[in-house]
This record gives structure tokens, C-alpha cells and sequence, in this order.
């Protein structure tokens, strides 16, 4: 390919409008315009990284024995009617009607239409397992686009959905995909983790993200260096302390806090470890009649450490809160405790509530928490002696760096990571709500076992700037590169000599299977090599008179901090083998 016809659309700054790295480096490098919120024009260098990015997801689809077909963007709203996804999801569903008054949805996903096939189309448990899969364009209508393709409202993404038996087929469907994904990780050229995940909205039991390490990732990832455990900060198991509940040392003291309202500033006052402070967080669990008002409201104390942050997806699985629970109002916490946040406790209260302590809690003595009473707080409580054992004891808050291992084979570390797949065993979820079954052995009908697996195809890219990029540009794994190879001549307009070697090894390298891209646009050398380091080409080789005449070119990789030189001759054999080797 040569660059003069190709479209290379470079900028020298970066919109207002870009926040992180990758946003700014896909908008100067050409390769994605902004055409609305949250909505891009792939540019040609943008879209032959996707079409790479496809191209090794659809290879390991198909090696796993998925099968592909496209289902419609635009997609009936009876379908999702009949899961109660239509009213639950809430206004990232796009939802529109047609001249004729009738509901459609944008899809974001698509396990209601791919439940529809399966329930007309699979009939007997002879024509299982079945895993179909798409790369489709998607659509949410999130509230507040932001940081480029990162968290578009249009995007690409890959869907498969398993059908299977039983459960242990099920979950044979669910490893044959978990492998699928880690060889197509693999082959990206990024270093990732796959973290055991919460199944959040779409429901399920086993879930894993695939997360792209990178200092800017919204997702906290949670592993233990020395063996394999690794789960996100929603799922990473917080331990419940060794041995027993220390003995009471002091004795109970209501202390003046005045104007300290945070277990930091309690803790700076009294010259306490914060870790010796417990905080109060209040939750509420509302009863609704038939038509969805509620009847009676029910309020629960949580207590952490003062160093530690609640998990909220933790606290919605404790019995009660697993429903729907919502955070007290002022009103409410004013009238059961009477005294307003910032200094609440479990002692004294005027009506009662249901205290869940965390692990850490239950086994903690001589601790701070605050007196319901404004300005004061309470020192050396002790459970049993000043007030009852805690309804409940549960794993509430996010684990931190340096805690044990669920796996009792190290400490905990912590990193920040891009997800960009998410795999999920769902179980009967959608078949059951939709109907869809099989004629198995005996003969009897029977519910489909499913499971669904995603993967970002155009956030794919960004996650990859993110972790690879320095201050002149990004810098392609070479499996994702728009173009592996570059060849820069410098005064090739000028030089017949240069003309001729740089289409020679341009030549050499396409028939050698190359992607190798020729910039004959005659641009200054600063300026070219500008535009390649900007946009991120990995292998890049200059000709020049002067080096033709000293019979030598000049070969650099990306990361490389300098040239090296290579014997003309050599040249073409010298670039195969570092492609070979990388």
C-alpha cells in the first residue's frame, strides 16, 4: 500500500473535547472522528485495527466451534417484553417505534433474539451444544459519553451464546470459552487478567472479566503474585480475621468530638489508628404494595472500619438486602438515631434497626464509633459488655492491598485494569423466562442451560493505547497494527536510487505477506517520522542517499531508543526476522 492512497489524517493537538490518552491519540492519529456523543466515524487506520481485532476473535470463535451469524441491530420489543428487560433496563435501552406505532429497541445485547432462534430452531438435545456468536454494532444510551471509544454509546462488540443440556454441559461450554479467550488475549500482545467477576444486571452464576492492565483503567483488580487467585474489587473475598475476639482492655467513655464528623478526623483528634474507629453506614429496605408504594421501610446498620470502604455489591447479597436496598435519608436516620450522619452508632438508639458488622468488626475490641449525639463519640466499645452481638456478620467491605489471599497463598496486591471481555454462565435465566426448550432423552421438554461471552471489539483498541503509548504516540502490539511495517524514504521525489529500493523492499515485503505501508507522500523526514511515530507503527526502515551509498539502511522498532543499521542487502530478510521473532 502506498501512503499517497491511502487517508492519513493527522493533528498536531488534540480536541478540547479528549480526556484520556487514548481518546487523544485515536482523534490526532486519524483514526476515529467524533461525529456526535459518544459517537464515532471509524477512519480507515482506525478501522484496520478493529478489522484486526475481529479477524483473531472470529479465528479462536471458530477453532472453539462457535458458529457465526448476525442478528438484527434494530430488534422487536415483545422479545424483551417477555424477559421484563423492556421496563427494567432502564434508559441506556434505546427504545423507539415505528410509523405503525410499534416498540423497537436499539440492541445493546442480544439474548433475547439468540433465546428466540434457539427455542425454533434446536429442538432435541441431539443438536446440542450449540454456541452462536456476532460482531455486531451495539448501542447504550449512557447518560454521560466520555473518554473516546472507551465508553461510546455506538459501539462493535462480539456476543456468543451457548446452549447446552445441563449444567455440566454448561459449564464445559463455559471453560471451551474461557480458553477461547485466553488464546485470543493471548494473541492481542497485552498483558491482562482474567478476574473472577460479579454477573451484575445480566444474571448468572460463574463470570470472569478479561481486564487489560493500564495505569488510567476504571476497574480495580485485585490478584495474589504468588499463585493464580485474581478477582475484581466487587468479587475479591474480603477474610475474616485469625483467632479469637481480643479481650476488653478499657472501659466505656463518651468523648467530645466537636465538629469531627469522619473516622479520619476522630482518629487525628483523639491520636487513635483509624483502624481502631468504626464507621456507620446506613441502608433501607422498602415493603410496596401491589401497585408499588411503599408500605414500611426497614433500616439497617452497617458497621466497617474506618480504613475500609463498603462494597456495595457484597452488601446486596446479605439476607434482606439481597431485594433492593437504598441509602437512609436524612429524615429517616434522624428519626432512628437522633442525630444527624457523622455521628452514628450502634448504642443508644432511639428505634431499633438491624446492626450487620462486618468480619473485621465482629472481632474487634475497644473500639470508636460515634454516640448518636451531635459533637461526641463513644470509646472502648466491646461487643457482648456495651452492646449485643451483631444480627448478622458479613463480608461488606473491599479488600485492600496487603490482605491474605482467599487462597491462603500470599498477600493481596492491587492494580488498575481496562475490561474489555466479560464471560458468563447464565444458566436458565433467559430460556426459562422466554420459554425455550428441547425434547431431551426421555422425551420431555426441557429448559436450555445457556451462557453468553462478550468482548469490547472497539474498546479493544483504546485499552491497547492506554497500556502501550509514550509522549510522541502509541505504540501497536504488532497483531493489532494498522500497518506492521513502514518505509520512510527520504527525498524519494528527488532520488531515483531511493525511489527504486524503497519499492523494491516495499514489493519484497507484501509478496512475503507483509502489511507494509510505503509513505511516498514526500513529506520532510521530521515530519514523517512524526506522523508514524504518532500513529503508532511498530517496524519502521529509512532509505536515504546517504545511506544507500554507504550500502546501509537504517531499521527501528517502536520502543527502540535509537536506529540500527543494516545492510541493504540484508534489509528485507532482517525486518521477516524480527516479525518472526516478536
Amino acid at each position: 500500500m502506498r501512503a499517497s492512497q491511502f487517508l492519513i489524517s493527522t493533528l498536531k493537538e488534540a480536541p478540547a473535547d479528549a480526556e484520556v490518552t487514548s481518546h487523544k491519540l485515536m482523534m490526532r492519529a486519524g483514526m476515529i472522528k467524533k461525529l456526535g456523543a459518544g459517537i464515532y466515524t471509524y477512519m480507515p487506520m482506525g478501522l484496520r485495527v478493529i478489522r484486526k481485532v475481529e479477524s483473531i476473535v472470529r479465528e479462536e470463535m471458530d477453532r472453539a466451534g462457535a458458529v457465526e451469524c448476525t442478528m438484527p441491530v434494530i430488534q422487536p420489543a415483545e422479545l424483551w417484553q417477555e424477559t421484563g428487560r423492556f421496563e427494567k433496563m432502564g434508559p441506556e435501552l434505546l427504545r423507539i417505534r415505528d410509523r405503525h406505532e410499534r416498540d423497537f429497541v436499539v440492541q445493546p445485547t442480544s439474548e433475547e433474539v439468540v433465546t428466540d432462534i434457539a427455542r425454533q430452531e434446536l429442538r432435541s438435545y441431539k443438536q446440542l451444544p450449540k454456541n452462536l456468536y456476532q460482531v455486531q454494532t451495539k448501542f447504550r444510551d449512557e447518560r454521560r459519553p466520555r473518554f473516546g471509544l472507551m465508553r461510546g454509546r455506538e459501539f462493535i462488540m462480539k456476543d456468543a451464546y451457548s446452549f447446552d443440556r445441563d449444567p455440566a454441559a454448561a459449564k464445559k461450554s463455559y471453560e471451551t470459552m474461557a480458553g477461547a479467550y485466553r488464546r485470543i488475549f493471548d494473541r492481542f500482545g497485552l498483558r491482562y487478567r482474567a478476574v473472577a467477576a460479579d454477573s451484575g444486571a445480566i444474571g448468572g452464576d460463574l463470570s470472569e472479566e478479561f481486564q487489560v492492565i493500564a495505569a488510567t483503567g476504571e476497574d480495580a483488580i485485585v490478584y495474589c503474585p504468588q499463585s493464580e487467585y485474581a478477582a475484581n474489587m466487587e468479587k475479591a473475598e474480603a477474610l475474616a480475621p485469625q483467632g479469637p475476639r481480643p479481650a476488653a482492655k478499657q472501659a466505656l467513655q463518651k468523648v467530645p468530638t466537636p465538629g469531627k464528623a469522619t473516622c479520619e478526623e476522630v482518629a487525628e483528634l483523639l491520636k487513635v489508628p483509624l483502624a481502631t474507629t468504626v464507621k456507620s453506614i446506613v441502608l433501607a429496605t422498602d415493603k410496596l404494595d401491589e401497585k408499588g408504594a411503599p408500605v414500611s421501610t426497614r433500616l439497617w446498620l452497617l458497621l466497617l472500619r474506618g480504613d475500609h470502604g463498603m462494597n456495595e455489591i457484597k452488601a446486596g447479597k446479605v439476607p434482606g438486602l439481597d431485594a433492593g436496598f437504598r441509602f437512609a435519608t436524612t429524615g429517616e436516620i434522624e428519626q432512628h438515631f437522633g442525630t444527624r450522619p457523622g455521628y452514628l452508632g450502634p448504642i443508644g438508639l432511639r428505634e431499633p434497626v438491624t446492626v450487620i458488622a462486618d468480619r473485621e468488626v465482629a472481632v474487634m475490641a475497644d473500639w470508636i464509633c460515634g454516640a448518636n449525639e451531635e459533637d461526641f463519640h463513644i470509646a472502648g466499645v466491646n461487643w457482648g459488655r456495651d452492646l449485643p452481638e451483631p444480627a448478622l456478620v458479613a463480608d461488606l467491605r473491599n479488600v485492600v492491598e496487603g490482605d491474605p489471599s482467599p487462597d491462603g497463598k500470599g498477600p493481596l496486591a492491587i492494580e488498575r485494569g481496562i475490561e474489555v471481555g466479560h464471560i458468563f454462565y447464565l444458566g436458565t435465566k433467559y430460556s426459562k423466562a422466554m420459554n425455550a426448550t428441547f425434547l431431551d432423552e426421555d422425551g420431555k421438554p426441557k429448559v436450555f442451560e445457556m451462557g453468553c461471552y462478550g468482548i469490547g471489539i472497539t474498546r479493544l483498541p483504546a485499552a491497547a493505547i492506554e497500556q502501550n503509548h509514550d509522549e510522541r504516540g502509541i505504540i501497536w502490539p504488532d497483531a493489532l497494527a494498522p500497518f506492521t511495517v513502514v518505509v520512510c524514504p527520504i527525498g524519494m521525489d528527488r532520488s531515483a536510487d531511493v525511489k527504486a529500493a524503497a519499492e523494491k523492499l516495499h514489493d519484497e515485503l507484501v509478496a512475503a505477506g507483509v502489511e507494509v505501508l510505503l509513505d511516498d507522500r514526500g513529506e520532510r523526514p521530521g515530519a514523517m517520522f512524526a506522523d508514524w511515530e504518532l500513529i503508532g507503527v511498530p517496524h519502521r526502515v529509512v532509505i536515504s542517499d546517504r545511506g544507500l551509498k554507504e550500502g546501509q539502511l537504517e531499521y527501528q522498532h517502536r520502543r527502540d531508543a535509537a536506529a540500527t543499521k543494516v545492510a541493504a542487502g540484508e534489509i528485507a530478510a532482517f525486518v521477516k526476522g524480527r516479525l518472526a521473532a516478536a
